[in-house]
């Protein structure tokens, strides 16, 4: 069955827009945990503009499913990363001021970059997956970096799910069998929700993992926090 870690960036931007404690990230946390989510996912950025550096420290003890910390691995990223430890770290490419994360990493340009850092992170005993665009092409480069997992950048699947599905999988399903070749683990995220997530699972082999948290968060203003997370996990059971 895929994993469904729960990305709680957003209960922090609601919490941080009256400051104080409230919404608790903590106790948020906890409770998914114990309605069913199997990983907690957090994306600390440089302004702290949703998750802050405390939040990290503050959830680590409480996370006893799986934490998987997402961000550009700036310098005071990977040292919170190798102090925190994680079950797994997530690198994405986005720059200071990007609203969301919007593109996958260029794995031949960057290949120097991406081998160190994985280094410092896979000697910590640390799991690394990479954000990937859809490109088989790419697999390869991503592979030389030393990665365990990529993690498939989702965002065109979902906008073009409702209008033609096939075609939407298809670079998905491509760069997951090239991705298998290079036995590299697959992840997932961005943009996937209860309507698009059930035919992404089925289709897409050796998918390990999908990281969601607005569509989530915002489907559970109407469903409730525990209906939400367990529709998604009916979503991804096996069919």
């Amino acid at each position: 069955m895929t994993k469904l870690s729960v990305n709680i960036n957003k209960i922090a931007t609601i919490r941080n827009a009256r400051g104080g404690e409230f919404p608790s990230v903590t106790e948020v946390a906890v409770k998914l945990q114990e309605f069913g989510a199997q990983g907690i996912t957090i994306h600390p950025r440089p302004d702290q503009r949703h998750i802050t550096r405390k939040d990290v420290y503050d959830l680590k003890p409480l996370v006893h499913t799986e934490f998987n910390i997402e961000g550009n691995p700036n310098r005071p990223f990977i040292d919170m990363v190798l102090e925190v430890k994680p079950e797994q770290v997530t690198l994405v490419p986005d720059a200071d001021d990007a609203l969301t994360s919007n593109a996958g990493w260029d794995c031949e340009k960057n290949l120097d970059f991406l081998k160190s850092v994985i280094y410092e992170f896979k000697n910590a005993g640390i799991r690394t997956s990479i954000f990937l665009d859809p490109n088989p092409e790419m697999v390869k480069f991503a592979a030389e970096t030393g990665t365990d997992r990529i993690e498939l950048y989702t965002e065109a699947y979902a906008k073009n799910y409702s209008r033609d599905k096939e075609n939407a999988i298809k670079p998905y399903y491509e760069t997951a069998l090239e991705a298998t070749k290079y036995g590299l683990g697959i992840n997932a995220g961005h943009d996937l929700s209860l309507d698009n997530l059930k035919y992404f699972a089925e289709n897409i082999p050796n998918l390990l993992e999908v990281s969601i948290g607005h569509a989530l968060i915002s489907e559970a203003l109407y469903l409730g926090l525990e209906n939400t997370v367990q529709a998604y996990l009916k979503r991804l059971a096996k069919w």
